[in-house]
């Protein structure tokens, strides 16, 4: 048996510049951090021929054509695996469509299992653009690049996404004191609400491609403020940046109407009365968690709680998409 787990992650400025509608034009920047959530995957050999998949649906096909999965069938295909005999389960700390990422985490994490499965090396550059190629060009999803490299790659991150496609990492050059002050201060919680991020990026990228100035400009403030956190956080300013995180809050939701609601606004503002500086929705907007930077935890642990919202506690994780038995 194959044990693989990819982390889930948090944006922690410059999201939404990873679109190939924004980048291939204006570059895109974002720094991204993996969190100590995960997906894990398993594969063996089952005794009987065919291929088993065991997922939130159950699957027994016998062609990699006739998986109803789409990235199953097309990471399979992509492998040049018609008719294996396989058993893939999936299992998550986190359910789908929580802003975290998860998709993207789990492309890679099937990647690296299919690649030790077939006895082949593959490393984190690699493994990240071919999760990208499975999601973005195979199947024409509507996202950017940010999930599957920090799947790959874990860590606290910067990532350039350059006009001919090719991306740039960076380590967040931080000191140890400012790692444990954001794992003590940025505090997860989940709304509730889950949504698919297709509507509102499919929105972002055409109204880029046309060339839309409120967008573009909305895109090129973000990117500015992802600089500016990395700036403020190199240099330790951790206080500075949970109020940037506000005004970065504040320009996601004018991407796009369905970015948030009436009851995630009254969240996030009662957060910020009760012990935040900042904060905003993970992900592409719509449901998911809110993350917020807390001047007093205790008291938005306390007012969040009251409020009917589950914490989820992270740490940052170092390793990414990682085989944990073979």
């Amino acid at each position: 048996m194959i044990i693989t787990r990819s982390p889930l992650r948090i944006t922690l400025g410059g999201g939404g510049t990873d679109l190939s509608s924004y980048y291939s034009e204006y570059e895109g920047f974002l720094i991204s951090a993996a969190i100590d959530k995960y997906v894990y995957l398993t594969i063996m050999k089952p005794f009987n021929k065919g291929i088993y998949l065991k997922y939130s649906h159950q699957e027994q096909v016998i062609h990699s054509s006739e998986v109803k999965h789409p990235i199953i069938r097309e990471t399979l295909l992509q492998q040049g695996l018609e008719t294996p005999q396989i058993e893939i389960t999936s299992l998550a700390d986190i359910p789908s469509g929580t802003g975290l990422g998860s998709s993207g985490s789990f492309t890679t994490a099937l990647i690296k299992a299919l690649y030790a499965y077939q006895r082949k090396l593959i490393l984190p550059q690699e493994l990240a653009e071919l999760a990208c190629h499975i999601e973005i060009d195979r199947l024409s999803e509507p996202i950017g690049k940010q999930d599957q490299y920090i799947a790959a790659y874990g860590g606290l991150t910067c990532f350039t996404f350059h006009k001919d496609g090719k991306v740039s990492t960076e380590p967040l050059k931080i000191s140890d004191e400012t790692l444990f002050d954001l794992e003590d201060n940025l505090l997860l919680f989940f709304t509730g609400f889950a949504r698919s991020a297709g509507t509102i990026l499919k929105d972002q990228k055409e109204k880029s491609q046309d060339h839309n100035k409120e967008m573009i400009d909305n895109l090129n403030f973000v990117k500015a403020m992802g600089n500016k956190s990395k700036r403020l956080l190199e240099d330790g300013k951790t206080l500075e940046f949970g109020q940037l995180m506000h005004e970065h809050w504040e320009h996601k939701k004018r991407r796009s109407g369905g970015m948030s609601n009436l009851q995630i606004d009254k969240w996030y503002d009662l957060g910020l009365k009760n012990g935040a500086v900042g904060g905003k929705l993970v992900g592409a907007g719509g449901g998911g968690f809110l993350l917020f930077y807390a001047e007093d935890r205790n008291k938005l642990r306390y007012t969040m709680k009251n409020a009917g919202l589950e914490e989820v506690r992270f740490k940052f994780d170092f390793e990414g998409t990682k085989i944990i038995l073979q």
